[in-house]
């Protein structure tokens, strides 16, 4: 007599829970390694950030990162991606990170989890919310009670849900960080690591792997007893030395690099990042000959769309571009480059790679032009001239008051920029009492490493205009990506014989495709900087005449089919080109730097 349907699904059951019960992920200190269900294991991964990949296109390139012989990746959680207001959650599409677990599990990745609560990662603020801002004393990564209580508040959402997924309850994650290269922040508040580590505890249980990273200056204040102690470095440091570092911390443990630079980033006004393929490759090969478990950062780097990009601060503020490609394995598209193909023949000579073959690059699309049409302008900030000023007079900022750049009009006549720690040609203005001067502040993208500080945007201090400080400012709130996406509106021009005007303002147009919709890169020749939107939505920021970077890549997800209406809706900040046309590129152009 054969087993009833009930009496087989109780089996199974029962033997998918002994499955889990004897998963485990745990270090073995007296053989220096990591064991992954009793068993010696060494991973090999790298760093994919969903927050910069439309959703569509993660199965793509997880499975790329798979077939290249990878057995991890590596993610960070953006808080303020995921908690735009106090109390408001939203993890729906591009946000479900459980879907993006889900994906890594179906390609049997491993995951290494980077929650924060702050990333780095040249993320806006590196991941904190900017509202906690609104609390101007608060000490942001440390002990401060109102960071902690924002901090555990969000913690008490994200981690209950990772919960199912950690490695030993059956899903993917072997490991969590606690915080992120800490050593490198001035505060070195052990209080605060204390708590963010009994919290994880708390939340996800005794057995999950909790771990650390920092550089090798940073690791007396990043460590913790209780937390495995990691490192970073790239091929250009010394390997031997940031090993030593990582020993005299953890003598006896399995040697990690949890992030090994493949490339670097590229910040505006600066040169497109490259890394030398051979040292790169003859690094990673002595690490795996040591048995190191190696991340490498980036193996796709993705896109900083909408506002997304954060900025360093090295004496002086520095914004990082749209295109976060960082030279990695797979580019900003998801094609393999050469590097990949060294790095997969490295691992080769170490583990078994996936069965069948790496797939090619995806189609790309190249057609235009577009031309756009004039909608019209805005602006955030208002005063009225206090006074007649008959003779050019310069209009100056105060030390560190105008956070990023500004746009400055009188009487709706553009004027010119001023920008954060940058030496602009001087504004002269003349005009009569009551004039009305408008000022556009632009947020580049708060600071996300390399300042002890809380980034603060718009006017810090007020202008001054001669001697006179101009006082009586009007703030007016604009949320533009609401605007865009409110039925996908196609602005109506007012005029057909408007030109392009110099300082802010909105251009618009329809198109269709000549074919199906692959994924293509939009150039702007001509225009100066701004933002982009199409079919709703944020593609990020332009700045054609500072670059590198020239063109801006467009996922074919986000395009409507062949017979379909596009639409594309660009707000030029400073001077739009005699010809408001617009191109497709069936490739990018990253390096192209104007000076």
């Amino acid at each position: 007599m054969g087993l009833g349907p009930r009496l087989w699904l109780l089996l199974l059951l029962h033997l998918l829970l002994a499955q889990a019960a004897r998963r485990s992920f745990v270090v073995d200190r007296r053989r220096g390694v990591f064991l992954r269900d009793g068993v010696p294991f060494r991973y090999v991964s790298g760093s994919v950030h969903y927050s910069r990949v439309p959703s569509q296109l993660w199965s793509d390139r997880l499975h790329k990162m798979r077939m290249s012989g990878l057995n991890a990746v590596q993610v960070y959680v953006p808080w303020n991606y995921h908690e735009p207001q106090p109390g408001v959650y939203n993890f729906q599409g591009n946000r479900d990170l459980v879907a993006f677990l889900q994906a890594a599990f179906r390609e049997d990745l491993l995951v290494i989890l980077r929650p924060g609560p702050y990333i780095c990662a040249e993320w806006e603020m590196g991941g904190l919310p900017s509202w906690l801002l609104r609390k101007p004393d608060i000490a942001l990564r440390t002990s401060d009670s109102d960071f902690l209580a924002a901090v555990d508040s969000w913690f008490h959402v994200l981690l209950p849900m990772l919960q199912p997924w950690l490695y030993h309850n059956g899903g993917n994650i072997i490991s969590v960080q606690v915080e992120n290269e800490y050593g490198s922040y001035f505060a070195c508040d052990f209080n605060y690591m204390r708590h963010l580590a009994g919290l994880f505890r708390a939340l996800l249980g005794d057995e999950i792997f909790l771990f650390t990273t920092d550089g090798s200056e940073g690791l007396s204040c990043g460590t913790l007893q209780g937390l495995y102690s990691t490192v970073d470095f790239g091929p250009a440091d010394n390997m031997t030395k940031f090993f030593a570092m990582q020993r005299k911390y953890e003598p006896n443990g399995p040697l990690v690099n949890s992030e090994y630079y493949t490339g670097w980033l590229d910040y505006w006004g600066g040169n497109h990042s490259s890394q030398d393929l051979e040292s790169m490759t003859s690094v990673l090969q002595s690490m795996l000959e040591l048995g190191a478990n190696v991340n490498m950062y980036m193996f796709h780097g993705g896109t900083n769309f909408g506002y997304w990009n954060g900025a360093d601060w090295k004496k002086i503020y520095q914004p990082v571009t749209t295109s976060y490609d960082y030279d990695a394995p797979l580019s900003e598209a998801g094609d393999p480059t050469p590097k990949l193909l060294a790095i997969q023949k490295v691992i080769s000579q170490f583990q078994e790679l996936p069965l069948g073959p790496l797939p090619l690059p995806s189609p790309k699309m190249k057609f235009g032009p577009v031309t756009l049409k004039l909608d019209y302008g805005f602006v955030l900030y208002r005063t009225w001239l206090p006074q007649n000023f008959t003779k050019p007079t310069q209009l100056w900022a105060q030390s560190d008051s105008i956070h990023d750049r500004a746009y400055v009009m009188l009487d709706g006549v553009f004027q010119g920029t001023m920008e954060r720690d940058k030496e602009e040609v001087a504004l002269f203005l003349t005009g009569q009492a009551g004039s009305t001067l408008d000022v556009l502040l632009e947020n580049m993208g708060r600071i996300s490493f390399g300042s002890n500080f809380s980034d603060f945007k718009g006017l810090i201090q007020p202008l001054v205009l001669g001697n006179v400080i101009l006082t009586n400012w009007q703030l007016f709130p604009l949320n533009i990506d609401v605007l865009m996406e409110s039925e996908n509106r196609t602005f109506k021009t007012q005029k057909l014989d408007l030109k392009p005007p110099s300082g802010p303002a909105f251009y618009s147009a329809t198109f269709q495709l000549p074919g199906p919709a692959w994924d293509t890169f939009l150039y702007l020749p001509g225009w100066t900087k701004g933002q982009v939107w199409i079919n709703g939505f944020n593609l990020g920021r332009y700045w054609t005449k500072r670059g590198p970077q020239q063109s801006l890549y467009v996922p074919g997800p986000l395009l409507l089919p062949t017979g379909a209406s596009n639409s594309i809706k660009l707000l030029e900040l400073e001077q739009a080109p005699p010809r408001t046309q617009i191109q497709f590129l069936d490739r990018p152009l990253l390096n192209a730097t104007i000076h």
